[in-house]
């Protein structure tokens, strides 16, 4: 069994395990038990009442964190013409065609976060989906990264202004980070309100029973605050 440090063993120690928390309880302890040196991130880990064998059940979608995540997003866009430039001057860190894509397959030039395409692009991009799939780089529609030309503008400030895409694990669980240890309370709270209500919408009509079975809180190496999930549903639609 992995051996946790006396910093970590204090943090825990003002976590009751067996307690669910309210969402103010919750987000003020994670500040609290945050130890580490750096400010530290803030995720939400959720178990869903979904069966991942079934694609039919399977979530991937986006929400659009009021505070965003606190990271510096790197956005590379595929496009051509015109668009190109429009990219850049919204704030793409990368824009291009077949130079990009050459780079990428070459070179395995990986240094962005978030990869967006035109629609004209996708099936030179196809050719590389073998390399950005697996990293999770690849432009696909649910995740709103296939867009016109004309959006990319707007897309491209939304995903650098706190957009972010999730999908559940093999397991049922979603990890989203949602904010930094730095944030306020107050941040903190919008942002997880916007995530529950995302979460919420994102319900497959195949899921049975109790949709939202689990939620927890932690930071970056910092101890779960487990949630009171009816609590934080609540919270979620006021």
């Amino acid at each position: 069994m992995p051996k946790h440090g006396k910093k970590y063993l204090a943090a825990a120690a003002k976590v009751d395990q067996d307690q669910f928390y309210s969402p103010e309880e919750a987000i003020n302890l994670v500040k609290e038990t945050s130890f580490v040196e750096f400010d530290a991130t803030i995720e939400v880990h959720m178990r869903l009442g979904i069966d991942p064998r079934h694609a039919d059940q399977n979530i991937r979608t986006t929400v659009a964190l009021p505070h965003g995540t606190g990271k510096t997003v790197r956005v590379l866009v595929f496009a051509q013409g015109e668009a190109i430039q429009a990219a850049l001057d919204a704030g793409a860190d990368f824009a291009g065609s077949d130079d990009l894509i050459a780079r990428i397959d070459k070179e395995n030039f990986f240094d962005f976060d978030v990869a967006i395409a035109s629609p004209d692009m996708m099936g030179k991009v196809g050719r590389i989906g073998r390399k950005l799939g697996p990293r999770g780089l690849m432009p696909n529609p649910k995740s709103g990264t296939i867009v016109p030309a004309e959006e990319l503008p707007r897309t491209i400030r939304e995903v650098r202004g706190g957009r972010v895409e999730f999908r559940n694990d093999k397991t049922g669980i979603l990890h989203v980070a949602i904010g930094k240890v730095s944030f306020t309370p107050e941040q903190i709270t919008e942002n997880f309100i916007a995530l529950m209500d995302a979460v919420k919408a994102a319900k497959p009509s195949g899921a049975k029973g109790t949709y939202i079975r689990t939620v927890t809180l932690t930071s970056t190496m910092g101890p779960g605050i487990p949630l009171n999930p009816s609590l934080a549903q609540t919270l979620a639609l006021s």
